[in-house]
């Protein structure tokens, strides 16, 4: 039963009376390469996120039922749980019902209903009432980041241990093992590592493309999209507790995959966003100009004036949806959540998903170290679960699009009232988002209005309200396999769109001495967003995790 995990002074936090998964604790614990200290769990879980929780506390759940015990550890990059966690978020509790029946019985975050359900679509001056393809009641608008900060406790109090501050790099191995191959009398089979990353995770990313996980699954590439987001705080009389819209159209334009959303919370707290497909063409075009432009828009502004911006934050999210499901075992663990890529597209949802899916791993890892099954129950599981039954009604919205913003409507309204979502056919994706990208002779540059510093803002203001902080004495964890490429490549064919696409403003071009343009990359910016891994036309750009506790410091969002 030994699955070693390296860390250092994990004890001392423990005695020293420090929450596990609080900053005191992230000073605490470490790693450390071989032959020092070490600490021994069952079930390793990479990411303190709503599927990796969800999966903690299942296993537990599983543990108590059964008078058996396995230890499980939760490791998490960000300097608190939640730091790193950004979602829209109107909340479908489908999953945590099952996990949690009686969470309403207790001081959650979810205090919120959906009151009213408005669907927009926006031209430069007014706002259009559409019919609303969503149906949000029973569903709650949530801060994402207070929600997985309440499942942490609740995982706690059932005896996970719970780690922030790690940038986690994780191999599982059996113990044991002959150089022949054969078991030897001392052989122990290896422990469970779960991954639960988020979309984009580095892990993985690796482990899918080494074991060639997404060709045995669904085999299309995943495609994904960026969401940028405040939140604010507005006026009382503005205010309306529940009231969620979400519109299309402006400042888009018709071949851009997109679409925005205004949610209310409680104490006076807004959330607002815009989505941005990553499979856009144009490399002028800039996701962080463009939810500045939209928040412009007369329907919008009225809202916002007399606000004050409490927040500011960016992350990508997945759009494959089935098509793109990888098979998610790999030899000693699986993958859960958005690593493996389970939104919901139409809904704009995947926090249920990500719950239910960590909670399927969760019961199969159970069985495996206990009962001696295997990892693939969870695959057979999975595909027999309503997770796979949502996202087949749903395979066909997104894919739509890839032929304009008109012929997508119009699909997606027959796909939803005519074949409700049991067409004949599965469409499928176009390109790779970074082969989307066309040359910069093809387009003209984009000229946005500047700041007006009321209600729209330059990067550095906004990045100042994320609390993004990084070490500076620390490798670099964004890295160019090709330094070359972008005065080579990207500057002289693409504009140089890095310099755009990414919402902190990273990746910048300066003159040096010979006034030649030169990519500076400033990496204490970053907000682990992933665009950049994503979208780079050449994927010359690899992001690594960088020392834990670094990043953004989200608390609302």
């Amino acid at each position: 039963m030994q699955r070693v995990l390296r860390v250092a002074a994990a004890a001392a936090a423990r005695l020293a009376g420090a929450p596990r998964w609080g900053p005191a604790a992230a000073a605490t614990v470490r790693w450390l390469s071989g032959g020092r200290e070490s600490m021994s769990y069952d079930v390793v879980i990479v990411g303190a996120g709503p599927a990796g929780l969800a999966a903690a506390i299942r296993l537990k759940q599983l543990c108590r039922a059964a008078d058996t015990d396995l230890s499980v550890c939760v490791l998490e990059k960000g300097s608190e749980v939640g730091a790193h966690v950004l979602s829209g978020n109107v909340f479908e509790p489908r999953a945590l019902d099952e996990l949690i029946p009686k969470w309403r019985q207790e001081d959650t975050p979810i205090r919120v209903p959906v009151s009213s359900d408005k669907f927009w679509l926006l031209t430069k001056n007014k706002a259009w009432t559409l019919p609303s393809p969503f149906d949000n009641k029973g569903n709650y608008v949530i801060s994402l980041s207070q929600l997985v900060r309440w499942m942490a406790t609740k995982a706690e109090e059932l005896g996970v241990e719970v780690y922030p501050g790690f940038a986690a790099s994780v191999a599982t191995n059996d113990v044991g093992i002959a150089k022949d191959g054969s078991k030897r009398e001392t052989f122990q089979p290896g422990r469970m590592t779960l991954l639960a990353e988020g979309c984009r995770g580095s892990l993985s990313e690796k482990i899918i493309r080494n074991h060639k996980l997404r060709e045995s699954g669904q085999g299309q590439h995943q495609t994904y999209a960026l969401g940028i987001k405040e939140v604010w705080e507005i006026k009382e009389e503005k205010h309306k507790p529940g009231s969620v819209v979400h519109t299309v159209g402006w400042p888009l334009d018709l071949n851009t995959y997109g679409g925005s959303f205004i949610y209310h919370l409680d104490n006076r707290q807004l959330s607002i966003g815009l989505v941005v497909a990553l499979n856009y063409r144009n490399p002028f075009m800039s996701p962080y100009d463009e939810f500045q432009k939209f928040k412009q828009h007369p329907a919008v502004r009225k809202i916002l004036e007399g606000g004050t911006v409490l927040q500011y934050g960016a992350r990508t999210l997945n759009e494959g949806g089935f098509q793109s499901i990888p098979n998610p075992v790999f030899p000693g663990g699986a993958i859960i959540g958005c690593s493996a890529g389970f939104l919901n597209v139409p809904k704009i949802k995947g926090t249920h998903t990500a719950m239910k899916s960590g909670m399927l791993a969760a019961e199969a890892s159970f069985k495996t170290l206990v009962e001696g099954s295997s990892m693939e129950l969870y695959w057979e599981n999975l595909k027999k679960s309503w997770i796979w039954e949502e996202l087949y009604k749903a395979r066909n919205y997104r894919p739509a699009f890839e032929y304009g913003f008109i012929p997508g409507m119009a699909l997606s309204a027959v796909e939803r009232y005519i074949f409700k979502g049991k067409a004949p056919f599965t469409l499928k994706h176009g390109r790779p988002d970074h082969e989307a990208t066309d040359m910069a002779s093809l387009h003209s540059p984009i000229q946005y209005p500047k700041p007006d510093g009321q209600i729209s803002f330059d990067v550095p203001t906004s990045l100042y309200r994320s609390s993004t902080n990084h070490e500076h004495d620390q490798p670099p964890h964004l890295r160019l396999r090709d330094p070359t490429v972008p005065e080579r490549v990207n500057l002289p064919l693409y504009a140089g769109p890095e310099s755009r696409y990414c919402p902190a403003r990273v990746y910048e071009y300066v003159s040096d001495e010979k006034g030649d343009q030169k990519l500076h990359i400033n990496a204490q910016n970053c907000l682990h967003c992933k665009a950049c891994d994503i979208k780079d036309p050449k994927q010359n750009i690899e992001w690594t995790v960088p020392e834990g506790g670094g990043g953004p410091g989200y608390t609302v969002m």
